[in-house]
C-alpha cells in the first residue's frame, strides 16, 4: 500500500560510558531494522554514550570516542536505512546534547537539544549548552527531506515538555514526522502523562510522532528508566511498548503519510500557521534517501474494519452513551422551539427504533411527558408479523402515544390513480408506499401539533438509500450523523439503560431482525423477502468506504487496498471491488437528495450536511472515480 513510512523505535542495551559496546548495539539493531524493512530508525537520547554519564561528559576521551563511534555507525549503517542516534557533540568550545542523522554512510546533520532540564534529578546545564541559537553548517535545527518527499524534524526529550516545543515550528515548516530521542526516567503516573503529551502533540501538529526513551539498562544511582516508546499519528497512538519497565527491544510501525497530509489540507488553522515566519528553518536534502515503503510491501498498519466503532468494549459503550446523549440534547433543543411534540414512524427496524429511543431520552431530559411522543406504525404490503409486533411492543413498553394506520388501501388507490399495476413490483410500487407513509406522518404531525422526526442514518444518506420526499424528508434528522454500523451498538447500549428495561426484550429482537425496507411482500413463510444488504451491499463495507473517502479524501485505489487488509478472510477481492464500484456510483448520483436534506445533529468528523461538512454539486460527474474503480 502506497504512502507509508515504516519507522523503528529502538531501545538498545546501554553500557554507560562504554562507547564501543554501545556502537556495536546500534549496528546490531540497524541490521535488525533492515531485516524488518524499516527505513527510519530512532534511538534514545545520548544513546552512543549513555544518558547517565554525568560528569564523564567533561572527559575528552568519552567525547572523542563518541565522535569516532558516530563515524563507525555511519560506515556500518545498512543501505536504505536512515538512523537518528543520540550523542554529545563539541562545537566552538561548547558541548551539545544532539540527535545525529545518518544515511547512506555519512552524517547528514545534527540537531541540538533546545531545553535543558535543570531541576530535581536533572542537571543538564552542568554539562550542555542549549542549541536554541546554534545555526551553522555543522550543527543546527533542521528539517530533513528525503528524496521521495517525506520530511522529518527532531526534538529531544525536554523539548516536548516545554511551553514552546520545537516540534510546533518543525511541523509548520513542513515536517510530516517528528522524532523525539528521550531519556525520561520513570516515576509513578509519569507514563500516562507522557503518553498523553505525545498523543496531544501529534494532534496539535497533525503529524506522525515517534517517541523513543532509554531503557532499564540506563538506570543507575537514584534513577530508573523504563524504555517507554510510542508512535502517535494525528492524535491516535498506533504503537506502544507494553512492558512498564522494559529492557532492550525494537518496535516497528507504519505511519500513513497520506493521512497526515489529508488532515493538514483540511485544517485552515494549520495552513494559516504556515505563514507565521517558520519557513526559515533550515532544510537538509537527503538526496539519496527514500523512506516510503514500496507499494507491494505488507504493511504493519492496523486498519480496523469498523472505523466508526471503538474496538475496546468500555470505550465503545462510553462512545455510544455520548452519541445518544448528543442526539437527545439536540432534539430537545429543537422541541423547545417547536412546541415539545414529535411524531415518529415506527417500523420495527433499527433506525426508527433509535429515533424513538432518542425521543424518549429527550423527553425525559427536558421534563416532557412521553405522551408528547406519538409513534405510528404504518403496515403495508411488505410488513411482516415480526416487525409489526416489535413496533407495537416497543411503543407500549416506552409508554408513548401509539397509533396504527394501515396504508394498504390508500396505496392501492394511489397506484390505481396513476395507472400502475399492483402486481408490478418495480420502483413505483415501492416508493408509493414510502411516500404515503411520509404524507401520513406529516399530516398527523400537523393534527398533533408536533414535528416529524426523521429516522434515516448517515449510511443511507451516503448511498441515497431513501425515497426522495419520503423517508428522505422530515422536520429533523436525528440519526443523520450516525452510520448504520454504529446504530446497532447505540441501541444495544440503550437496551442496558435502566430507563429502557421494560423495552429490552423488544430491542434485542429488533437487533436480530434483518435490515429491510419491507416494501415487497413477505415470502411464503411470512418472512422478510427484501434484505437491504443484498441490494446495496454490506453496510460494514460501505461505512468503511465512506469514512476514508470523506475523512481523508482517499481515492478508490487507496481505500480498496486498505479494505483488503481490514477485511482479509471476510470478503474476497471481487466482492470488495463490486461494492466499492456500487458505492461510488450511488454516492455521486444521489447527491441531489443530500443537497436538500433536513437539519440533523452532527455527531462525528464524517458528516454529509449540505450546510457545513459536504458541499458537493448535485450534477458532479463520477467519471474520474469510476474509472479508477474499474482499474482495480
Amino acid at each position: 500500500m502506497k504512502g507509508l513510512v515504516r519507522v523503528a523505535a529502538v531501545v538498545p542495551e546501554v553500557h554507560i560510558g562504554n562507547v564501543d559496546a554501545n556502537v556495536d548495539e546500534h549496528i546490531r539493531y540497524l541490521r535488525m531494522a533492515k531485516e524488518q524493512k524499516a527505513s527510519l530508525v530512532v534511538f534514545p537520547e545520548l544513546s552512543v554514550t549513555g544518558y547517565s554519564c554525568a560528569d564523564l561528559f567533561f572527559q575528552q576521551n568519552l567525547l572523542k570516542a563518541a565522535e569516532e563511534g558516530l563515524l563507525k555507525i555511519a560506515e556500518e549503517c545498512p543501505a536504505g536505512v536512515t538512523a537518528v542516534v543520540g550523542a554529545p557533540l563539541r562545537h566552538r568550545g561548547q558541548l551539545y546534547n544532539c540527535a545525529v542523522v545518518i544515511s547512506h554512510k555519512h552524517i547528514c546533520g545534527s540537531v541540538p537539544k533546545t531545553y535543558l532540564p535543570n531541576t530535581n534529578e536533572f542537571y543538564e546545564k552542568r554539562w550542555f549548552d542549549s542549541g536554541k541559537d546554534v545555526d551553522t553548517d555543522d550543527i543546527g535545527r533542521r528539517v530533513f527531506v528525503s528524496a521521495d518527499g517525506v520530511s522529518f524534524g527532531v526534538e529531544i526529550c525536554e523539548d516536548l515538555w516545554a511551553p514552546l516545543p520545537p516540534s510546533n515550528i518543525l511541523a509548520t515548516a513542513g515536517c510530516d514526522l517528528i522524532l523525539n530521542l528521550s531519556a525520561s526516567n520513570e516515576l509513578i503516573a509519569k507514563r500516562e502523562y507522557r503518553r498523553e503529551l505525545v498523543r496531544q502533540q501529534s494532534a496539535r501538529c497533525l503529524c506522525g510522532y515517534v517517541y523513543v526513551s532509554a531503557g532499564c539498562s540506563e538506570s543507575t544511582t537514584d534513577l530508573i528508566f523504563s524504555g517507554h516508546s510510542m508512535v502517535a499519528v494525528c492524535g491516535s497512538t498506533i504503537s506502544e511498548n507494553t512492558e512498564y519497565i522494559d529492557e532492550d527491544y525494537i518496535m516497528c510501525a507504519d505511519i500513513d503519510i497520506e493521512r497526515i497530509r489529508a488532515d493538514r489540507r483540511k485544517s485552515a488553522s494549520f495552513r494559516d500557521s504556515l505563514g507565521l515566519g517558520f519557513n526559515e528553518v533550515r532544510r537538509e536534502e537527503l538526496r539519496d534517501t527514500t523512506l516510503l515503503l514500496a507499494a507491494a510491501e505488507k504493511t504493519l498498519l492496523k486498519i480496523r474494519r469498523n472505523p466508526f466503532i471503538p474496538s475496546d468494549e468500555k470505550e465503545r459503550v462510553e462512545r455510544c452513551e455520548q452519541i445518544f446523549t448528543m442526539q437527545a440534547a439536540a432534539l430537545g433543543r429543537r422541541l423547545s422551539i417547536t412546541g415539545g411534540k414529535v411524531v415518529v414512524g415506527i417500523s420495527g427496524g433499527l433506525d426508527s427504533t433509535l429515533a424513538l429511543l432518542v425521543a424518549c431520552k429527550a423527553a425525559d431530559r427536558y421534563s416532557l411527558p412521553r405522551e408528547n411522543i406519538m409513534g405510528i406504525t404504518l403496515p403495508c404490503f411488505g410488513t411482516t408479523d415480526r416487525t409489526h409486533d416489535n413496533a407495537w411492543t416497543l411503543m407500549k413498553a416506552l409508554k408513548i402515544t401509539a397509533r396504527e394506520i394501515n396504508i394498504s388501501d390508500a396505496v392501492r388507490q394511489h397506484l390505481k390513480d396513476i395507472g400502475h399495476d399492483e402486481s408490478d413490483h418495480s420502483v413505483a410500487y415501492e416508493n408509493a408506499q414510502a411516500r404515503e407513509r411520509t404524507q401520513v406522518l406529516m399530516d398527523v404531525a400537523n393534527d398533533f401539533g408536533g414535528i416529524v422526526l426523521g429516522t434515516g442514518d448517515l449510511s443511507e444518506i451516503a448511498l441515497g438509500w431513501c425515497t426522495y420526499n419520503a423517508d428522505h424528508m422530515s422536520m429533523y434528522g436525528v440519526n443523520s450523523g450516525v452510520p448504520k454500523t454504529l446504530v446497532r451498538w447505540i441501541i444495544q447500549t440503550a437496551a442496558d439503560m435502566p430507563e429502557f428495561k421494560d423495552a429490552k426484550a423488544a430491542l434485542i429482537d429488533i437487533l436480530d431482525t434483518p435490515i429491510s425496507p419491507e416494501l415487497l411482500p413477505p415470502d411464503e413463510n411470512g418472512n422478510i423477502a427484501q434484505q437491504t444488504e443484498d441490494l446495496v451491499g454490506p453496510y460494514e463495507l460501505h461505512d468503511f468506504f465512506l469514512y476514508y473517502m470523506i475523512r481523508f479524501g482517499f481515492g478508490p485505489t487507496r481505500i480498496y487496498d486498505m479494505c483488503r487488509i481490514a477485511f482479509n478472510g471476510v470478503y474476497d477481492d471481487e466482492t470488495i471491488k463490486k461494492w466499492i464500484r456500487n458505492f461510488y456510483r450511488r454516492f455521486f448520483t444521489q447527491q441531489f437528495k443530500r443537497s436538500c436534506m433536513p437539519d440533523g445533529v452532527k455527531i462525528g468528523s464524517v458528516s454529509l450536511s449540505p450546510r457545513g461538512d459536504w458541499r458537493m454539486p448535485s450534477d458532479a460527474e463520477a467519471a474520474l472515480w469510476r474509472k479508477e474503480c474499474e482499474g482495480l
